[in-house]
């Protein structure tokens, strides 16, 4: 119900210098949630966050705090506090006055801010610490001060950026736990930002996966997990093997040249779709009648709670798999994956579409930048086209100036047989490409289509 929103997001937009970080973001904060902003960096999360604090002002849209409009108010004046990555502790004040610092500027009694800071320290486990200097504290102690200090002043909502970032393994899984029961304690509401997938999944109530200033998905960890939307969220959260598949009907799949039962409906007949299947979502078995597949292990790597193999499939594909058995490299092995298992998704796109013009009959304008083609009847020069371009159709160079058009690697799937990639061109394009050379994320390349690769049409505006 609406009235349980404790914060409502609606059309939020941000640009920066020209480039819109945040396009359109709606979305909201149920009373008590721990919600995290998950994404890379660079994906407008931390932006987001900064505008809910009151330190960055929107473009456009609402944010909305129990039904008020706030977008107009100063940080100061909203009722919600802030934990930095850095923790911003006032280095001339001992524990106990760096916590009771909000209070002593709310001119609170002395007593009344003496039973709050020994409440603060008791649930941050920080209790025989009062007198000590900050300095002299570790950085997992230093984290919890600067959480005591931003909750002592029981604010509605808690804002959390990044604040495990500079802390060491051990250090950072514990204070997961802690933040967590802090959380379940207090009652109040978390919004916290991470890139740190498992950091999410641990902590969070909800998750809100961004990705260029876009929200991906939103949902339980264990949706994200287990039914991503699409190739991003499958490929950021957690290990998947991501597949080019193909919908057969309802609740049938085939992907690695195989049909499997599958548990999906609704995406029609003979309809190109996406595959995730997470590696530990695939099974041994020597059971023939129960093998849907054979394959040979290639590699086999032990991770501490399981090994990590690699697999070469009877048709062709390389799989991870991930079980607490090993299987030495070499061997032959059967396969199988339960319907359940299989998660079929939308594919977001089949081939590039690209607005151009046509130059002359044989060059058409598209990307910015003119590409030759091959004549094509009812085009002349001047008219608006559509130009579509098959993913395996666009050949990347070493050499920026060896293409028509220059970009560098901003994404990259490896699909069992070959890379899917994401080009960014400089004039801000994007196109994809299916290829079977190695290329690494920001690797600069040259962007090249052959003319009989390029398929025009008159664009009907």
């Amino acid at each position: 119900m609406a009235n349980d929103y404790i914060i409502d997001i609606q059309h939020l937009s941000k640009s920066f210098g020209g480039v819109k970080v945040l396009d359109d973001i709606n979305f909201y904060i149920r009373r008590g949630e721990f919600i995290t902003l998950l994404g890379p960096s660079g994906c407008g999360k931390t932006t987001l966050l900064r505008q809910i604090a009151g330190f960055i002002a929107p473009d456009e849209g609402k944010i909305l705090l129990e039904g008020k409009d706030i977008s107009g108010i100063p940080p100061y004046e909203r009722p919600l506090n802030t934990v930095f990555q850095r923790y911003a502790l006032f280095p001339h004040l001992d524990v106990y006055d760096n916590i009771a610092f909000g209070l002593k500027l709310q001119k609170l009694p002395a007593d009344e801010i003496e039973k709050r800071v020994k409440r603060m320290l008791k649930m941050v486990s920080m209790t025989d610490y009062e007198d000590r200097s900050v300095d002299s504290l570790s950085g997992g102690q230093q984290q919890r001060v600067a959480i005591a200090r931003a909750l002592v002043n029981y604010p509605k909502v808690l804002l959390l950026d990044e604040p495990l970032a500079a802390l060491d393994l051990k250090m950072r899984k514990d204070m997961q736990l802690e933040l967590k029961e802090i959380h379940r304690k207090m009652g109040i509401t978390f919004i916290y930002v991470t890139h740190d997938q498992e950091e999410a999944l641990t902590l969070s109530d909800t998750i809100v996966v961004m990705s260029e200033g876009k929200i991906q998905q939103i949902g339980t960890p264990i949706d994200i997990y287990n039914e991503p939307v699409n190739c991003f969220v499958a490929d950021f959260i957690g290990e998947s093997n991501i597949l080019k598949g193909r919908m057969i009907r309802d609740r049938r799949v085939a992907f690695i040249k195989h049909e499997f039962d599958c548990v999906d409906e609704g995406f029609g007949e003979d309809v190109p779709v996406d595959v995730v299947v997470r590696p530990e979502d695939i099974y041994f078995t020597k059971d023939p009648a129960k093998c849907q597949f054979k394959a040979k292990v290639n590699s086999c790597i032990f991770k501490g709670v399981h090994y990590e193999m690699w697999v070469d499939t009877d048709s062709g594909y390389e799989l991870m798999i991930q079980d607490y058995d090993p299987y030495e490299v070499g061997t032959e092995v059967m396969l199988y994956i339960d319907p359940d298992d299989i998660q079929v998704m939308h594919k977001e796109r089949t081939r590039n579409v690209f607005d151009g013009k046509m130059v002359d009959e044989t060059h058409v304008e598209i990307m910015g930048a003119e590409f030759e083609c091959l004549p094509q009847e009812g085009l002349a020069e001047g008219d608006e086209v559509l130009a579509e371009i098959r993913f395996e159709d666009v050949d990347l160079l070493d050499h920026q100036e060896d293409g028509v058009v220059a970009g560098e690697v901003h994404f990259l799937l490896y699909k069992g047989d070959h890379y899917h990639l994401t080009i960014l061109t400089d004039d801000g394009y994007h196109i994809w490409v299916d290829t079977n050379d190695i290329w690494d994320k920001g690797d600069l390349v040259g962007v090249n289509i052959a003319p009989k690769a390029i398929k025009l049409s008159k664009r009907n505006d």
